[in-house]
Order: structure tokens, then C-alpha cells, then sequence
């Protein structure tokens, strides 16, 4: 589905963005991926294009940038996935500090990867940006006021580059993952539950039942909508706010 397509996905080193890597990987794309996690990049296969830096530092980025020109000579698919899950806490409690580093890392570098990446796309005339959102992009998130504005803003950004980049063939389409099992979510629901005075099995039930599926997700779920957006099958998909959650009824169910 991608055979010769030349990928870069940021947070590409753990997580879902390890799992979209591989995912485009098998589908025939070369792969570059951005990280601050130097162990996750260890990790990696060693003909993946690999740089660890911090994805809201602009002069990282575009040192990057220059990297994968030199080594891809363009690129066909960002995948701007990297976030942070900010501080949980209720809005009085959250420090200005702390605010300001959950949108930096989360919006912030979507902008500045979708940014550089542009004029690459613009010079080809085709091109497809991915922008991980998350569900708290879609609805109020108490406790994670940071999380859920700055997912909401990244569907702005995704709405604009849509307008923007469509007349030079190019699509962007937002992904909004739910509950994804994995060490990140863990951390999220352990911090809930301590917020809470309850246990993170509580958290963990009342989150899956807080969907129509009764389920979390797993990161291969995402990879393969990643990998539908990415292809040609969605060719005419564009300015699209994606969902894969399960159907999400109640984002903060009582436990």
C-alpha cells in the first residue's frame, strides 16, 4: 500500500508511534522517525532514519528536516504524533509551567513537523499529514484541561491545513485515539486514580465502559487507520476528524 513512500513519524521510537512505524514499514514505506526516547531509539532498526530531539525546539527540527532531504530527497507521509499527557490535576491546580509544556510538546510540534514538512509536499505536489488528536479532542477532559485544549487545537490546525494544502494534492486528516493500552496509558490511569482515591483496575473498567464497545484500544488498531489514511485508498479523504475509540459515550465515567 505504500511501496516506495517515505515516512516520518515523531514518537516514532515507543508507543503507538513505534507500532505505525513498523505498520508503514511492512506496507513498503522508508521510515524516519523523531524521539526524545534515546533507549526507545536504540531500539529501532538500524536503517531507520533516527534523530532524538525535543519536537517543540524548531532548530532540532529543522536540522531533521535536512536530514531526511538529504537522505529520502523528499517526503510523502508525516505522521506528527508526538504528546505529552500533561499534568492531571483540576484547573486551579495546574501551573502555568506545566500548561505551557503540555500544549508546547503537543500542538507546538505538530505545527513546527507539519511546518518543514510543507514545502517538501508543496514541491512535489502530493502529500498526506497525519495528526494525532486523541478523544480528549472531542469532548471536555476533566482533570486534563493542558491534554484536552491542546487536542482540540491540533483538529483546528488539521481543519487548516486541509484548506490550505488541498489545492497541491495534499491531505490532512486528524486521528483521535481512545484509552490505548500501553505504558503511557498506565501512567495517565495511575496519576486518575490517586486524583480519585480509587485504583487504577477502577479507572482502567470505567474507561471501557465508558464506550459503546466496551473496550480499550490497542495501537495496532490506530497503525492500521494510520495506514488507510496514509494510502491511496484515501485518496479523496481530507480535513477528517477520525475516531478509533470504541465509540466513546462518556469520557469520564464515575468510578
Amino acid at each position: 500500500m505504500l511501496q516506495g513512500k517515505r515516512a516520518l513519524i515523531t514518537a516514532g521510537a515507543s508507543g503507538i508511534g513505534k507500532v505505525i512505524a513498523e505498520t508503514f514499514e511492512k506496507a513498503g514505506a522508508r521510515i524516519a522517525v523523531a524521539d526524545v526516547d534515546e533507549a526507545g531509539l536504540t531500539s529501532c532498526p538500524d536503517h531507520w532514519l533516527k534523530a532524538r530531539l525535543d519536537v517543540s525546539d524548531e532548530a532540532s527540527v529543522t536540522a531533521f528536516f535536512k536530514r531526511v532531504e538529504d537522505a529520502f530527497g523528499g517526503l510523502d507521509i508525516l505522521c506528527a504524533n508526538a504528546g505529552i499527557a500533561g499534568p492531571t490535576a483540576t484547573v486551579e491546580n495546574v501551573a502555568l509551567e506545566d500548561w505551557r509544556r503540555c500544549v508546547s510538546v503537543n500542538l507546538e510540534g505538530a505545527f513546527l513537523f507539519s511546518k518543514h514538512a510543507t514545502p517538501m509536499m508543496k514541491r512535489q505536489k502530493a502529500g498526506v499529514i497525519l495528526l494525532t488528536s486523541s478523544t480528549a479532542g472531542l469532548y471536555g477532559f476533566p482533570n486534563r484541561a493542558p491534554y484536552a485544549s491542546a487536542k482540540w487545537a491540533i483538529n483546528g490546525l488539521m481543519k487548516t491545513l486541509a484548506m490550505e494544502l488541498g489545492p497541491f494534492g495534499i491531505r490532512a486528516n486528524s486521528i483521535c485515539p481512545g484509552s490505548v493500552y500501553g505504558d503511557r496509558m498506565e501512567r495517565v490511569m495511575e496519576k486518575e486514580a490517586q486524583l480519585k482515591g480509587t485504583t487504577r483496575d477502577a479507572i482502567h473498567d470505567g474507561y471501557a465502559l465508558g464506550t459503546s464497545m466496551r473496550s480499550f484500544v490497542w495501537p495496532e488498531d490506530v497503525a492500521n487507520m494510520a495506514l488507510f489514511l496514509a494510502s491511496d485508498q484515501a485518496r479523496l479523504v481530507s480535513g477528517q476528524i477520525i475516531a478509533v475509540d470504541g465509540h466513546t459515550e462518556n469520557p469520564d465515567p464515575k468510578v
